[in-house]
């Protein structure tokens, strides 16, 4: 959520970062117009009881007297009518405003190139050269199929379209990516691990910015009033909402293995084959809490943690700096990290590294206080994929095919494999 200060002091700055979004700047101006009638409302209610409070002594002091203080009463009571109806009126202006800027992006980065969608992305690096294969290779639905490691069509029955059953080798390479991902993540990088709730709250869906904005894009369990997290991002971010976090503990680097849930509204395609875009997968997530002055830093170096697994699985990459007009929802910078499939004969997303600034923070009042002053700020949180696992093992299956339908399996994975070294 942005500060509703920058609407009273900064409006055109504000129409400036939200058009190079592409979005329609109207809204500025309905924001900026509620907030300065909810603004004059308060100092009425607050001449009004500055009135009431005067009111108050001149009847005690007509009851000493012994003076009829009926008149007085009377006035009073007028007069705190007034206050209720006014407050009435203030509390929906303000929820008018608090549900106005809920739906407002956050406002992008200077560093964030200008451009209109996807094909206007940036590329920082590429990382690896793609294989050339002197055979025809596969799709890694067909691959796994014939291997055996994954049973689709009886995902289909149990569940239905886009979610998949892992077997024999299939479920043990996914479950040697995510806990190599996490080894490194926590060993060398120096992230804690947390196991997480996998089912949240409407608040904490508020304090990411799933709500309300994005609420078909959920699932939701009405009976409770829950809902599956898209992401470890969710409940890793709200593990401080509305709390002050002590300044000397930053940074604070959380990552976390879960399944995550999308109902993946609209999407269509070639993504839906496979295991690209389901309706659930497992994620290796990285979650930062950062000082303000050190969060574009970090965002660097949260992207290069993201990118050492491909480096180390020897698959390769490259890295995009998102557009304005693709760059996501509470996002301020974006780096997109890309694996490289056979299959697409291109690059497909899998990994996506945000600083989100204090745009999280004010959703979810997270805070910290300035040794020096005492000042209380919003924290800035980040958060990356480390990676997506199922598309990982999508990569690792095409780029590691052999002709004789085997699979290599990578250096990297061999120890958390047993020793094994081929799948066939």
């Amino acid at each position: 959520m942005l500060d509703i200060k920058m609407f009273r002091t900064e409006p055109d700055f504000v129409k400036k970062k939200l058009e190079m979004r592409g979005i329609d700047t109207s809204l500025v101006e309905k924001i900026v117009e509620l907030d300065k009638k909810a603004r004059e409302l308060t100092q009425q209610t607050e001449e009004l009881k500055a009135k009431r409070n005067k009111a108050s002594e001149e009847i005690a002091l007509k009851k000493r007297n012994k003076e009829n203080a009926d008149d007085a009463i009377e006035a009073m009571r007028v007069v705190g009518d007034d206050i209720k109806k006014i407050d009435v009126e203030l509390n929906q202006l303000n929820a008018d405003i608090k549900l106005e800027l809920s739906s407002i992006p956050n406002l992008v980065s200077n560093e964030t190139p200008f451009g209109k969608d996807e094909d206007e992305n940036v590329e920082v690096r590429k990382w690896g050269t793609p294989r050339e294969f002197d055979f025809e290779a596969k799709a890694h639905w067909d691959i796994v199929e014939d291997l055996k490691m994954a049973d689709f069509d009886r995902a289909a029955k149990v569940s239905g379209a886009r979610f998949a059953f892992l077997t024999r080798d299939g479920a043990r390479l996914e479950r040697a990516l995510y806990n190599f991902m996490l080894d490194l993540h926590t060993k060398e990088h120096g992230y804690q691990e947390m196991v997480t709730p996998q089912l949240v709250n409407a608040d904490s869906m508020y304090g990411t910015g799933q709500l309300p904005k994005f609420e078909e894009d959920l699932f939701k369990i009405e009976k409770e009033g829950l809902y599956a997290i898209p992401t470890s991002e969710v409940p890793l971010t709200n593990y401080y909402r509305n709390e002050i976090m002590d300044v000397n503990q930053f940074p604070v680097k959380f990552t976390a293995l879960t399944a995550c849930f999308r109902s993946e509204a609209g999407s269509a395609g070639r993504d839906t084959r496979g295991l690209i875009r389901m309706h659930q997968f497992n994620k290796v997530e990285m979650v930062r809490f950062e000082l303000p002055e050190n969060s574009y830093a970090a965002l660097e170096e949260m992207t290069a943690n993201g990118e050492k697994v491909l480096q180390l699985l020897n698959i390769p990459y490259r890295t995009i700096a998102l557009c304005s007009g693709d760059i996501g929802f509470g996002a301020a910078k974006t780096y997109d990290i890309e694996v490289w499939l056979p299959s697409y004969d291109a690059y497909k997303e899998i990994s996506s590294c945000s600083n989100m600034t204090d745009f999280q923070a004010r959703r979810s009042n997270i805070r910290f206080k300035r040794e020096k002053d005492g000042k209380t700020e919003y924290v800035h949180t980040l958060n990356g994929s480390g990676l997506a696992v199922g598309r990982t093992f999508a990569a690792v299956v095409e780029n590691y095919q052999n002709e004789d339908g085997t699979i290599t399996v990578p250096e990297a994975l061999v120890p958390y494999m047993g020793g094994q070294t081929v799948i066939k």
